[in-house]
């Protein structure tokens, strides 16, 4: 059985000072409702897309220009059996330069193939990581929703 994490890499071209603000800018590239604090440790942040997805995320790591990691810590994803197979699970996102470019390494810790959300949630955050966030670094301008 493959319990591989959910990752993916964008490789761009901003500085990772400029990566680490887009990234916390979480408004500008994760489509849905979001209420709360989303760029200082120890903060709580709420995602929603109602009737569809619910979950809240606390900031534990936040090392600027490195380093971002969110804790699941509640969650209701309301299209498969198990609607809490996000909670305890762990985003991340890494930071750092390669040669002249800057690489984020993305991971969501606990988003296995095993899980019946895996596809649906793995497709999901390919579209988010490398398509709204790659493009709010590069651009600077907020991304709509990409579905």
């Amino acid at each position: 059985m493959n319990t591989e994490n959910f990752a993916t890499t964008i490789l761009v071209d901003q500085s990772p000072q400029e990566v680490f603000d887009a990234i916390n800018n979480v408004r500008g590239w994760w489509s849905g409702e979001i209420e709360g604090i989303t760029d200082t440790p120890g903060a709580e942040f709420t995602y929603t897309v109602p009737g569809v997805h619910y979950s809240r995320q606390r900031i534990t790591e936040f090392i600027s220009g490195k380093k971002i990691v969110w804790n699941v810590v509640d969650a209701e994803l309301n299209f498969v059996n198990n609607k809490t197979e996000w909670k305890g699970t762990s985003i991340s996102f890494d930071i750092a330069k390669k040669g002249d470019k800057t690489e984020v390494r993305f991971t969501h810790a606990g988003l296995e193939p095993a899980q019946e959300c895996y596809k649906d949630c793995s497709n999901a955050w390919g579209l988010l990581i490398n398509g709204n966030l790659k493009n709010l670094i590069v651009s600077g301008e907020h991304q709509p929703s990409p579905w």
